[in-house]
């Protein structure tokens, strides 16, 4: 007891220092102790006890007493909030106690007035049963002194004053504890109910017919302290015991630990501790109330008919609460159930009750005393922890009323109190047999109230400690008396008798076992039969409090596994309610109506795509379709084209396919949208690429930049692009395929009063290392998109016939960099909402295809259908009669071949004509010099013309002005180039001016016809 007390102390410790720290706010000073007693505070050290002066609200104090001394009064006294210790009108002293053996008188009977301990004031009387006469006083006084007033009178018998010759039953003690006072005062009624049966037995023929029962009894309070000093009186005073019958779980503990030294069979009416069922501690140990864990079977069945697999438990901190919780552990584990919250409590049950309702407790089994329990619903209801959507399994042995009772340490009223226990069921052992039906005592169970309530005196059962618990103590001394009748003969086979027994008899011992072991009888409280461990096989009661009252609902039968169930079940709610809250699993589907709208945009672009494509086919031959590199514009629709097809497979989710079928979407997406970047962007890089390399080198790389650009090196720029992509997404599906993911979202309550919460679930396509293979795939594009940006920006102001459109890529190149740039962090971001990440993707991808589009391709429309481009060449080819099929290309590079002779030729006679024009001047200044002819003559007769010194008139080339005496240059334009050069490259005097002469473009017009032959004659050299 020490060591509990100790273990005790040590686990209040924590928290009891905290609350007389913080009890400056309320509580109940310190009280002196009784004369000769002191008071014990649980969890204080010595220190703290001398400096405390107030102790916290509901803090519990217990008197003791020095020597032999006994606490007459109230032992425990509570702190109320209001301040005061609760029985402050009672006083509790210390008295020294009397020697029990007074206490008792063979074949006669003793009243103590008043009842309780022999402490001093205790007047014993004494009386004998008939056919003995009393010896002695009648009556004796304790004194102050702690002795007797007077020598303990004996019966004898009135036939003999020596009682060795009494030929009459023998009689055999049972030495009793019953519980008057104290936690649970069940011996108010079941001491009547035992003294009932005793009589009974006594009188029967066939029950021990040579034998008389007596007991011999003690008041143990329900103390094990003073059971203790109880147990040696009994074991230590004549005449010997052969059976002990104590109540009280603690009490019985103390007992049935003990009596197996004195070789004693302990036959308990009224302990539930599951402790005690425990063969290697309490060998010999039988009780009529049954185990505490036998309410378990019972609510594992009401827990499988009602198909709840998850309950929570609260209980107070006592051992039998324990066990009987740790034994409803082990079977709702084998029944499947699962507890999935565990909360306990010694005094306060706020924060435990405040963990059920955090942790969604939905079923709980409450395990805790009567006064608790006022507590704990008070609790409940400021938790609002009741209702439909709760139910709670309490004990069943409290009072009908134990909820209206009012209760200082409680501050909710009976109105709370009401409504926050309706519902709740309770599971009751049967302590009285519910069918009428006559046992082994002859007497129904009505006929067995009947006699208890004439012997009570009309007290009020209510009020009566241990009425419930009567019948097993009715039923316990019936057992008795059975087993000690199956003995007789085993043990005169022994050449034993019962009478024999001492506490050193170990045969006798072992047959009282054997027949109690094997009882099974009908009782006044049903079928009385014990298990393996001595423990009692009952039915359990099940009732329901409706409207106030309680219902009975059903019976258990516990050993045969029988459920008898009446329906008329109650709820507050349609039904039983679930064992936790309903979470419907709910997956959210993309907006149809969103999706129907990107569709069709979607949708008209890849019939633009189309129209696009079949309009740069058919218009391929045109020139200037051909200098914007047709084939590369139509890798850009195509690609344009499947971009927006991945719109569709984008917005499929699992109300559109299977879950099964999602991973194929998935792929879809995938490379859709892969290859049609690759294509559509591709070209475009392609393009801008090589104008940047063609046209922006430096002066003296110029001979490079001047070569043809092949198309197959296009072509191959593309299709590296698109190989670096395919094996990329290859390598990908073959080392983390693509799969389906759920994401769980934070539950939702739907609206209305629903006991269920929406699981919200999204659908992703993902792989393992989904982050890894984006930022590789996103860090690519990226640098692409990054380099398409820079060659736009330097190549903006380059013009050129080769590629005629490189300024539109420029500016679609934009539009995608930035689109692309924006919209894959942000898809990223807004992945869990799936309208915003599909809206923001899908449109990326149309606005980009539709600008890329129309940039590209409607301003080709325009001026082919504006100019009549394509009608023009169409004409030439028929008036030529040449074929489409004409490389002009080829014809081009001829062309640009003979320009660049030509330029060189022009170089060296641009030399050679600077000479002429010096010698031209040094011979007209000589022909100035010669005499001048008659005027006549000069008027009349011109000049003789010479054909090799007169000049031909030398007109300019067609199309240029003539020349006049002011300097003019020569044009830098040629209308018709188709003229300019001849395949023979000899040239004649006859079309000097008309022919090459137009190819010297920086020749000055400022010379007569005869400086003009004369250079044509030198041109002709």
């Amino acid at each position: 007891m020490a060591q509990a007390l100790i273990t005790l102390a040590s686990f209040l410790l924590p928290s009891l220092t905290v609350a007389v720290h913080n009890s400056t706010t309320g509580g109940c000073a310190i009280i002196r102790p009784p004369r000769d007693g002191g008071i014990r505070y649980r969890g204080l050290t010595q220190e703290q006890i001398r400096s405390v002066q107030i102790l916290p609200v509901d803090y519990e104090i217990e008197y003791i007493c020095r020597g032999n001394r006994v606490i007459v009064g109230p032992k425990v006294r509570k702190c109320l909030p209001n301040g005061t210790w609760t029985d402050m009108t009672l006083w509790s002293k210390c008295l020294l106690l009397c020697p029990r053996v007074w206490t008792s008188l063979e074949n006669g009977q003793v009243v103590a007035r008043p009842p309780g301990p022999p402490v001093e004031g205790t007047v014993l009387h004494y009386n004998c049963l008939s056919g003995f006469r009393l010896v002695g006083r009648n009556s004796t006084l304790c004194t102050k002194l702690g002795k007797w007033d007077s020598p303990k009178p004996v019966c004898h018998s009135v036939t003999s004053d020596d009682d060795r010759h009494y030929t009459g039953k023998k009689k055999l003690y049972i030495g009793a504890l019953f519980p008057m006072s104290g936690g649970w005062p069940g011996g108010q009624a079941c001491l009547p109910s035992a003294q009932m049966a005793l009589e009974l037995v006594n009188k029967r023929t066939d029950i021990l017919p040579d034998y008389e029962l007596e007991m011999i009894y003690y008041d143990s309070m329900c103390d094990p302290g003073e059971a203790t000093k109880l147990l040696y009186d009994l074991l230590y005073t004549e005449p010997i015991k052969i059976v002990l019958m104590p109540g009280c779980s603690s009490v019985s503990t103390l007992v049935a630990e003990a009596a197996r030294m004195w070789n004693l069979i302990v036959l308990s009416y009224g302990s539930s501790s599951p402790a005690l069922s425990n063969r290697q501690r309490f060998p010999t140990f039988f009780r009529t109330h049954p185990s505490a864990t036998l309410h378990n079977p019972t609510r594992v069945q009401l827990f499988q008919k009602w198909k709840w697999t998850k309950i929570a438990t609260i209980q107070q901190t006592t051992e039998v609460f324990t066990s009987t919780l740790d034994d409803l552990e082990q079977r709702v584990k084998e029944a499947g159930i699962e507890i999935s919250v565990r909360q306990s409590f010694l005094t306060d049950p706020a924060v435990a009750v405040k963990n059920l309702k955090r942790q969604d407790a939905r079923i709980i089994v409450g395990l805790f005393y009567e006064t608790e329990a006022r507590k704990v619903f008070c609790e409940v209801f400021k938790e609002k922890l009741y209702g439909k959507k709760y139910v709670w399994f309490l004990i069943g042995w409290y009072a009908d009323n134990w909820f209206k009772i009012k209760d200082p340490s409680i501050d909710c009223t009976v109105e709370n109190m009401t409504e926050a226990v309706e519902g709740h069921v309770t599971t009751e052992i049967v302590m009285l047999n519910p069918e009428t039906v006559r046992g082994a005592s002859n007497l129904t169970s009505q006929e067995f109230l009947e006699q208890l309530m004439f012997r009570l005196g009309g007290k009020n059962p209510e009020e009566t400690g241990g009425f419930q618990e009567a019948p097993l103590a009715y039923d316990a001394v019936w057992a008795l008396a059975l087993a000690l009748n199956k003995t007789v003969g085993p043990l005169r086979e022994k050449g034993r008798r019962l009478e024999d027994f001492n506490y050193n008899n170990q045969d006798i011992t072992a047959e009282i076992y054997r027949a109690l072991n094997t009882s099974s009888f009908e009782g006044v409280s049903g079928h009385v039969v014990f298990d393996a461990q001595g423990s009692r096989m009952a039915w359990t009661l099940i009732e329901q409090l409706q409207g106030g009252s309680y219902k009975k609902i059903g019976y258990y039968d516990s050993t045969k596994g029988n459920l008898s169930w009446y329906g008329n079940d109650k709820w507050i709610g349609p039904g039983p309610p679930a064992d936790q809250t309903v979470v419907i699993e709910e997956f959210r589907f993309l907006s149809q109506k969103l999706f129907a709208s990107v569709s069709v945009f979607a949708g008209l672009g890849i019939l633009l795509g189309i129209v696009c494509l079949t309009f740069n086919i058919y218009n391929s031959k045109v020139r200037y379709i051909q200098n914007s590199q047709p084939y590369l514009n139509n890798i850009t629709a195509v690609g344009c084209m499947m971009a927006l097809a991945a719109v569709f497979p984008l917005g499929m989710d699992g109300l559109h396919v299977h879950r099964a079928q999602f991973p194929v979407v998935c792929q879809f997406r995938l490379w859709l949208l892969g290859l049609g970047f690759s294509l559509a962007y591709g070209s475009m890089f392609t393009k801008i690429w090589w104008v940047h390399t063609v046209f922006t080198k430096k002066d003296d790389k110029k001979e490079k930049r001047k070569q043809h650009l092949e198309p197959w090196k296009l072509y191959a720029t593309v299709g590296v692009l698109l190989a670096v992509d395919v094996l990329s997404l290859m390598i990908w599906q073959i080392v983390d395929p693509l799969h389906i993911t759920i994401e769980k979202f934070t539950k939702e309550a739907p609206k209305g009063d629903l006991d269920v919460l929406i699981q919200p679930l999204l659908e992703h396509c993902n792989s393992e290392k989904m982050n890894t293979w984006l930022g590789v795939v996103y860090g690519y594009k990226g640098l692409l998109l990054l380099l398409g940006i820079f060659l736009a920006y330097e190549t903006k102001s380059i013009s050129t016939e080769k590629i005629n459109d490189h300024r539109a890529v420029g500016m679609a190149i934009y539009n995608v960099a930035v689109l692309c740039m924006i919209t894959a962090p942000v898809t990223m971001i807004l992945s869990s909402q799936q309208d915003a990440s599909f809206a923001f993707a899908s449109l990326a991808i149309v606005f980009s295809v539709y600008i890329t589009l129309v940039v590209l391709f409607i301003p080709k429309m325009r001026r082919l259908i504006t100019r009549g481009e394509w009608q023009s060449e169409q004409q030439d080819t028929m008036k030529t009669g040449s074929s489409t099929n004409n490389n002009d290309e080829e014809k081009s590079r001829q062309l640009e071949r003979e320009n660049r002779e030509l330029q060189k030729i022009i170089q060296e006679k641009e030399v050679r004509v600077s000479e002429l024009r010096n010698q031209l001047a040094e011979r007209q200044a000589l022909r100035s010099r010669r005499p001048q002819s008659t005027p006549n003559q000069n008027h009349s007769t011109p000049p003789p013309a010479s054909s090799q010194n007169d000049p031909k008139p030398l007109l300019p080339p067609p199309g240029y002005p003539l020349p006049s005496s002011d300097n003019h240059s020569l044009p830098a334009s040629y209308p018709n180039s188709s003229i300019l050069y001849q395949a023979d490259s000899k040239i004649s005097r006859n079309h000097c001016h008309n022919s090459r002469l137009q190819l010297l473009y920086n020749i000055n017009w400022d010379v007569t016809e005869d400086t003009s032959i004369f250079i044509c004659d030198h041109l002709l050299l």
